[in-house]
């Protein structure tokens, strides 16, 4: 019996979460689900070009664990691109550390650390805010693991 998944970090959520071909309909596609830790080592190998020593340990995981992971994102992508299917990102084992806010009113969108609760928009006032993390189902749970860390428990790693 393998060992329960430890959660990631992922430094933020993904503005966007659902691509397909232009031309097709969303029904129409086979859909290919991308992890949030998928996306993230995508996000840290790929996009910020940092060795899988360095990205392993941004997201508090083993380097083979994030061969592992990094394998298996590359792989979904070049589904979606190559076969034309639908990539919906989604899941995973994750905390985040950082959270993105859009307002619905105004359009601003701002980054925060997760941990800070924001109630209206700094640019208009609006209440009428997506917040991003939350879509995901998390806040609560990464401020949590946020507050252990700080008093030195099980995660101060980071």
């Amino acid at each position: 019996m393998s060992r329960p998944k430890s959660n990631r970090i992922v430094h933020e959520p993904p503005m966007f979460t659902e691509f397909k071909p232009i031309g097709l309909k969303s029904q129409e596609l086979e859909q290919i689900q991308l992890t949030l830790d998928e996306f993230e080592a995508f996000r840290l190998a790929d996009h910020l070009g940092l060795s899988h020593a360095e990205a392993a340990e941004e997201m508090e995981i083993s380097r083979s664990t994030f061969s592992r992971l990094i394998y298996d994102a590359r792989k979904k992508i070049s589904e979606f691109i190559i076969q034309g299917r639908m990539l919906s990102i989604d899941g995973g084992n994750i905390h985040f550390r950082n959270n993105i806010i859009h307002c619905q009113s105004c359009g601003y969108i701002f980054k925060t650390n997760i941990e800070r609760k924001i109630t209206e928009c700094p640019q208009c006032g609006s209440k009428n805010l997506v917040n991003k993390a939350g879509g995901f189902g998390h806040g609560a749970c990464c401020n949590q693991r946020n507050r252990n860390r700080k008093k030195g428990g099980n995660h101060a790693r980071w």
